[in-house]
């Protein structure tokens, strides 16, 4: 078998995992509401999961990207024994410092508290200590996981750390099916702790299969372990700027009514449930084939840089329409049940409605950042990300007093919007000529289908749920065919207008179809 058909291979089977690993999330998510709601307990147990989630998300970003070119290389060197010898010293040292992390963690956890969410008092703040402290064994996990993956990677071994996700999961739902009632939120935290556990577990078969055996060493000498340092350290920057965003709207958030901090993670997970199903997907399978291109012909990755960027915008436009003409229906029909009342859905859907309006930009984003990352340009986008943390913070400022929540979520659009259009902006200085009319042509054309797509759906969503009744079951027929009759009508008006991706899949199933017809 061909390296590019294992790689093709590999890509299909990631994207695979982490669509069904999506959706798992997001039952998790859905039964988190239905368990808890949207109040004081889960403003408090989102506060405490980002005071251990920003500190591990960083380690987890900075090492996951550069451990594998490290690993490459002392296997170059060194052989897989030596290699094996380093990702030792590597675990050890990281267990260490997570550890020394955790107690320093548990220690300033009230000041953690205070700067996530300055509005808690009373019984609410000693809350989010509590649960932060039960949380914090999490940064040790992340480490090993991180290393780990790092090592599975470098062996070209892809499925373990694809389907880890899905324990990690698991794990969470069946704790708040049957036993949210009796731990309530402390076991859910408790349980946070144990689904991170569950990922090491899925690794270890794998991580014995390449031939690693573990020993105990610790060499702060080792000349790799500085340069991993070295090198994680611009990653570990920029992504500290990226979660800025995130403890400025929390602590804003929880100045506000009780219940603003759940509704705006609510919404930012169904609006990131676009993003990490389709537009990651597409990023996955042309990030490599970007890396690759950028040391061989620039003219080559424009080309896959253009068809990447077109294809976001097929799909994140309509979708900005889909979710802001159609959020109640959505937020009622994934969200209201059991303690996820009627003003829950209201405020969710408010802060739907308006991070969707930055859901191009972020699409965008997250396609453009691994543009930089295969030019070997990590330095720009921590740059640009800083400037959009000023927009953002100004903007919040300026917003939660006319909008509240709803202001915070427009503030995370615009500026994530700014952050785009610079980073577009950088890359047309430093590769010339990026296809800015295609862009455009592409995006307007995609537009025009939309703004159609979007009116059909809600004209016969409400409709059909005026005919049916207002249910739940009907209420998600309604929806569903809305969606349906909305995704027919915007291929058909894409594949009219001449959007040429559109027609090459169009010809392709009609010549499938043909070929098994004739």
């Amino acid at each position: 078998m061909s390296n590019l058909h294992k790689t093709a291979k590999s890509v299909i089977l990631m994207i695979i995992l982490s669509l069904g690993s999506k959706l798992l999330g997001f039952i998790r998510e859905v039964l988190i509401a239905a368990k808890f709601g949207s109040g004081l307990q889960t403003d408090t147990f989102f506060v405490a999961l980002s005071a251990t989630g920003i500190i591990s998300t960083m380690i987890g970003v900075a090492l996951k990207t550069t451990l594998i070119p490290i690993f490459s290389e002392i296997e170059n060197k060194e052989g897989k024994s030596g290699k094996f010898k380093h990702t030792n010293n590597f675990l050890n040292t990281v267990v260490l410092i997570s550890i020394l992390l955790v107690c320093i963690g548990y220690i300033f956890a009230p000041v953690l508290v205070r700067i996530l969410a300055s509005g808690f008092k009373g019984s609410q703040f000693e809350l989010a200590i509590r649960l932060t402290r039960i949380g914090l064994p999490i940064l040790v996990f992340t480490g090993i996981i991180s290393i780990f993956r790092g090592l599975l990677h470098s062996e070209l071994m892809f499925f373990e750390s694809s389907f880890s996700n899905f324990p990690f999961n698991f794990v969470y739902i069946l704790f708040l099916i049957f036993l949210s009632g009796i731990y309530g939120i402390e076991g859910l935290m408790i349980t946070s702790v144990l689904a991170v556990v569950s990922q090491i577990t899925i690794q270890i078969p794998g991580v014995r299969k390449s031939g690693y055996k573990y020993k105990f060493i610790i060499d702060f000498n080792d000349k790799y372990l500085r340069k991993l340092f070295l090198l994680a350290m611009p990653m570990l920057i920029g992504t500290a700027i990226n979660e800025i965003n995130v403890i400025v709207d929390k602590t804003l958030a929880s100045t506000l009514v009780s219940g603003s901090i759940s509704a705006l993670n609510y919404a930012n997970r169904l609006n990131n449930l676009i993003i990490g199903v389709f537009i990651s997907a597409i990023t996955t399978v042309l990030f490599p084939m970007l890396s690759q291109e950028s040391n061989r012909n620039i003219d080559s990755m424009k080309k896959i840089m253009k068809d990447g960027i077109r294809s976001i915008l097929l799909i994140a436009i309509p979708a900005t329409f889909g979710l802001i003409l159609l959020a109640k229906p959505i937020v009622t029909v994934v969200f209201k049940r059991g303690s996820f009342d009627a003003i829950a859905t209201e405020m969710t859907s408010q802060a739907l409605i308006f991070y969707s309006i930055g859901l191009v930009a972020m699409s965008l984003r997250l396609f453009i950042t691994r543009v930089y990352y295969s030019l070997q340009d990590t330095r720009t986008p921590m740059i640009n990300g800083a400037i959009s943390v000023v927009f953002n913070i100004l903007l919040n400022l300026v917003l939660i007093r006319f909008m509240a929540h709803r202001g915070l979520a427009l503030a995370t659009s615009i500026s994530t919007t700014i952050l785009t259009t610079l980073l577009l902006y950088g890359l047309k200085k430093k590769l010339g000529n990026i296809g800015l009319r295609s862009y455009i042509s592409c995006g307007a054309k995609s537009l025009i289908a939309s703004c159609i797509m979007g009116l059909l759906s809600y004209k016969v969503y409400y409709r059909l749920y005026g005919v049916l009744g207002e249910s739940n079951l009907y209420n998600l027929i309604s929806l569903a065919v809305g969606i349906g009759v909305g995704v027919i009508a915007y291929v058909i008006l894409c594949y009219v207008l001449g959007i040429k991706e559109v027609w090459a899949i169009v010809n392709k199933i009609w010549r499938r179809l043909n070929k098994k017809w004739y």
